[in-house]
């Protein structure tokens, strides 16, 4: 079996395509974002098929608001990668703490944040759609 070729970096312009069918922004948002190095990309063989989008909460506290792997690519550690990534930049720029969140109603992500090395830190009840809550995870970077 060959080895697919794998490059974790931070989004650019000309991803701006792949990155706006995925998460649909305005473009010029999606293009403040990759200006200020809010977004990672994981590349399989040369085809961009993950990301991680980074928010600050309050400005200052990085917060993970998405992370996507394309279903045929999962289960291969590419998001621990792509994470990894992410909390080294996140270091490199004097941070301590990740944060992240998931709906109540979602078992399967809840398991990837505590698998990830994440801790629940509380709950929103009633932020989502249909009165579901929210689950909020912290993971310390140092």
């Amino acid at each position: 079996m060959r080895k697919e070729y794998v490059v974790i970096r931070m989004a650019d312009h000309a991803d701006l395509k792949y990155l706006t069918v995925v998460q649909p922004l305005p473009g010029e948002r999606v293009v403040e974002k990759i200006k200020n190095e809010e977004v990672f990309l994981l590349v399989v063989g040369g085809t961009p098929v993950g990301q991680l989008w980074l928010e600050f909460l309050w400005s200052l506290v990085p917060y993970i608001a998405l992370i996507k792997i394309e279903e045929q690519h999962r289960k291969k550690g590419y998001s621990r990668k792509l994470l990894g990534f992410c909390e080294d930049f996140l270091r490199g720029k004097g941070h301590e703490v990740l944060y992240s969140s998931s709906q109540m109603d979602e078992p399967a992500p809840q398991a990837w944040h505590r698998h990830m090395g994440f801790e629940e830190c509380g709950a929103i009840n009633g932020i989502n759609q249909g009165g579901v809550g929210e689950v909020f995870f912290r993971k310390k970077l140092v």
